[in-house]
């Protein structure tokens, strides 16, 4: 039987990028099964030293100088002239993979890997044989957004929010082709939405917590980039009416110390875990985040109603600014780049609750419902338009009628 296969190319920049891809893996086989093949490529790490170093890079500024990314990007972005019609870096994986694989819809989630790496599938497997699409995961425009997204000659290109699109479209990308497909999450986060009452049981049940108690996340992404220990001693001021949430991403060093801190502070109520695999379900339980702009985390809270603190210690990276740019001027959301700025609001909102819920309520109005299947059966039917199979699409979730049937 005939199926339809995407090749997904990402890389681990940060987290946002892989969740992404791994996101629409899952979708794929929660609605398509076996009809649709997804094949997730970490394409600048596997395809050459000079990619991969630069990932290190990367994520290493991320964790210790955010200020250094300034120069960081400015010399990556140089890489829009080099990838303007091929692969400069890399190519040789490239070209194995897509003469073995063959896919008929080549799906970038990251920045490097548009420019250059739609043209040459096209010239390997024939324009007529492959479709290219991107999903760019930035909530604003401006410094930080980086023209390496800008492939006009794209299929299809989905931005997160309007003003992203219509940045994207300013830049060159073809209005007609430019979507706007807000959430790209696992299954899971469409599923495990919980009441109130859920909410209350969650915190006392599962994380040993007061369930009335108000209840603030700090928040990391995959790489460990932190200042919770910086934070905590603002919150253990006020111990008997504030509670904490704390994840570490994959950072040991940071998970052992705050349990010590825990152990030497048996005054103050916190859970703390490593890496997450449930931080959809502790952002429901959660009344604030304190986080970098990743634009997972940021999408996540969003979504599930909990005001953002921007956390600017160091600096913020261009791309992160994007985001803070999006939640400042819709929600007049604050960033924090000492502790006595958490401080000052943290009192602020606990001395006038109703401070607080202007935050809130401000935060609410950027959000938008959507169906989450939408952009999974976009895409879909864009590889069907080379691979011409014939699927079954199951309902999600299971009973419901599926509303976007991917054609023949």
């Amino acid at each position: 039987m005939s199926k339809i296969r995407i090749l997904v190319l990402t890389s681990s920049t940060g987290a946002g990028h892989d969740a992404r891809a791994e996101a629409f893996a899952e979708w794929c086989f929660q609605l398509y099964r076996h009809d649709v093949d997804v094949r997730i490529e970490q394409m600048l790490e596997k395809s050459s030293v000079v990619n991969r170093s630069g990932v290190r890079l990367y994520n290493r500024l991320q964790r210790s100088a955010p200020w250094v990314h300034k120069l960081f990007y400015a010399i990556v972005e140089l890489l829009s002239y080099l990838n303007r019609r091929d692969v400069t870096f890399g190519a040789g994986y490239y070209l194995a993979v897509l003469r073995e694989y063959q896919p008929h819809l080549v799906f970038s989630v990251h920045d490097l890997l548009n420019r250059g790496y739609f043209q040459l599938a096209r010239r390997v497997l024939g324009a007529a044989k492959v479709r290219c699409a991107t999903y760019c995961g930035e909530f604003s425009g401006g410094w930080g957004y980086s023209r390496n997204w800008i492939e006009p000659s794209v299929d299809l290109y989905f931005s997160r929010t309007q003003t992203a699109n219509d940045y994207a479209v300013k830049k060159g990308i073809p209005p007609e082709r430019a979507r706007v497909r807000g959430y790209l999450m696992l299954p899971r986060s469409s599923l495990e939405v919980l009441s109130v009452a859920e909410r209350r049981s969650y915190r006392a049940g599962r994380l040993g917590l007061d369930p009335a108690r108000f209840t603030v996340f700090l928040a990391t992404g995959g790489n460990g980039a932190n200042n919770h220990l910086a934070l905590l001693p603002v919150l253990l001021k006020h111990a008997a009416r504030v509670q904490a949430i704390v994840i570490c991403g994959r950072n040991k060093e940071t998970y052992n110390e705050l349990v010590h801190w825990r152990a030497t502070h048996p005054e103050f109520t916190c859970h703390i875990e490593g890496y997450s695999e449930s931080v959809h379900l502790l952002i429901q339980v959660s009344d604030a985040i304190v986080t970098r702009g990743g634009t997972t985390t940021c999408a996540k809270a969003l979504h599930f109603k909990c005001p953002i603190i921007f956390n600017a210690f160091g600096g913020i990276m261009p791309q992160e600014e994007l985001t803070w740019k999006f939640f400042r001027n819709g929600a007049a959301s604050e960033k924090v780049e000492h502790a006595a700025d958490f401080e000052k609001i943290i009192d602020t909102w606990l001395a006038d609750p109703a401070a607080y819920q202007r935050v809130r309520e401000n935060f609410l109005q950027l959000r938008y419902e959507e169906d989450p299947t939408l952009l999974i059966d976009e895409l879909v039917n864009l590889a069907n338009e080379v691979a011409g199979a014939s699927l079954n699409r199951r309902a999600f979730p299971p009973g419901r009628a599926a509303s976007h049937a991917a054609a023949p």
